[in-house]
């Protein structure tokens, strides 16, 4: 439900992601300032819909899991420990949504053409490899990746987080992590290898 208080600091300025306090905008948030959760909701939206276009593949979800994700932190904004970064736990989240819908859904492997979305997510600094030429191949390259090896190289080169960081995500050790992205760096290279690329 949502909580309405007079908002009686000033209005957040529209910032990227980069420059807002998300820790201030967390604690605005658990004290129901409906102001700071619209800047926080425009600033991960973007990059949920990213993240988990590329986790699910399935493009009729990601509304739904995105607004799962961005409901729970404001229905339950007291439930981040600060035992990571604010970004580590809303990818968790999202992370932990997205693998319920995949089993839910008894999908088949669909080849998505991430450009039809490109107004959507397009964010010049966080998307720059969707501005070059070879996104079709990267698409079909990351397609015969599983959904925790496509996780795992999404976060590493599109969120630029550490091992660590990608391990409270993912909720694994980080040996893990580093473990799918060595079998994810195998299959890419093998496909690139039978592409000729």
């Amino acid at each position: 439900m949502l909580r309405l208080v007079r908002n009686q600091t000033p209005p957040i300025p529209d910032k990227t992601a980069t420059e807002v306090d998300e820790y201030a905008l967390l604690q605005r948030i658990v004290e129901g300032d409906t102001l700071a959760f619209e800047t926080f909701y425009k600033v991960y939206y973007p990059r949920l819909f990213r993240f988990i276009l590329r986790i699910t593949r399935q493009p009729d979800h990601i509304e739904e899991l995105i607004q799962e994700t961005l409901l729970l932190i404001w229905e339950k904004p007291e439930r981040f420990n600060h035992s990571s970064k604010i970004s580590t736990w809303v990818f968790g989240i999202a992370y932990r949504k997205a693998l319920k819908s995949m089993s839910r859904a008894a999908r088949s492997s669909n080849n998505l053409d991430v450009d039809e979305y490109g107004e959507t997510i397009a964010d010049p600094l966080a998307n720059l490899a969707e501005n070059t030429e070879n996104q079709d191949w990267l698409n079909c390259a990351l397609d015969i990746l599983p959904a925790d090896q496509r996780a795992v190289i999404e976060l590493t080169f599109y969120h630029g987080l550490p091992y660590q960081e990608i391990a409270k995500i993912l909720d694994c050790p980080e040996n893990t992590v580093k473990t799918r992205m060595f079998h994810a760096r195998k299959k890419l290279q093998a496909f690139a290898e039978a592409k000729g690329n």
